[in-house]
């Protein structure tokens, strides 16, 4: 009989982090988790008070699984990285881009990540009020970007059969527009719906380059 791994807080919230990618938010019960890891719901107790510990958790494990900022001179590539590093996170759990900023008990991967990124932009002269307006601008992008990615209704390798579809349900001549910007742009070969993130990311960082610019400019 093979021995049974022993419960610990590390394996409920691997195990709760694995549940909520296949079932979302929603589905990550007490119930549900213990029925997973085949102990009774109050034997949880002892290592999570209760679901929102559960959650603080799984949302400091996915902060630990993004990349954290290179600290270094090149403030643009360190915070580029770092950007698609979660981009690709949130796209192995969908779910957190709704939570990832909810918690009132950020954990130590949380924390670890913010303070390394406020650290990128101050090192590389951000003024405070300039460091915020970055943050948030590129946290909103990054979760927009995600919560985008994961409603789509289709797969990127389906996008051609799901645009033609969607065209030929109307009356030819409806929606010139969409169908011409299907034809010339959507339907080329090549295309990735995914690639526009790295586009809006490198005008998000050249803005912030021209307000560091500034802002340094004024200070002198």
């Amino acid at each position: 009989m093979p021995q049974q791994v022993p419960l610990s807080r590390a394996r409920v919230l691997a195990e709760a982090v694995a549940l909520a990618d296949e079932e979302g938010v929603a589905g990550l019960t007490i119930r549900a988790l213990a029925q997973r890891l085949g102990v009774k719901p109050m034997s949880l107790y002892h290592h999570v008070r209760h679901k929102e510990a559960i959650l603080d958790g799984i949302v400091d494990a996915v902060f630990a699984e993004i990349e954290l900022p290179a600290d270094g001179p090149d403030w643009r590539s360190a915070l580029s990285r770092r950007a698609h590093s979660a981009r690709e996170v949130l796209g192995r759990h969908p779910w957190a881009t709704a939570v990832m900023e909810s918690r009132a008990h950020p954990g130590p991967a949380t924390l670890r990540h913010h303070d390394a990124v406020l650290g990128v932009l101050r090192r590389a002269g951000f003024p405070y009020a300039l460091a915020a307006h970055a943050y948030s601008l590129l946290d909103s992008y990054v979760y927009g970007f995600a919560l985008t990615e994961a409603a789509l209704p289709f797969a990127p390798r389906d996008v051609e059969i799901a645009v033609g579809d969607f065209l030929a349900a109307f009356p030819a001549g409806e929606y010139p527009n969409l169908a011409d910007f299907a034809q010339h742009h959507v339907l080329r070969p090549g295309y990735e719906y995914g690639a526009e993130f790295g586009y809006g990311l490198d005008l998000i960082l050249d803005g912030l380059a021209a307000r560091l610019t500034a802002a340094t400019e004024a200070q002198a």
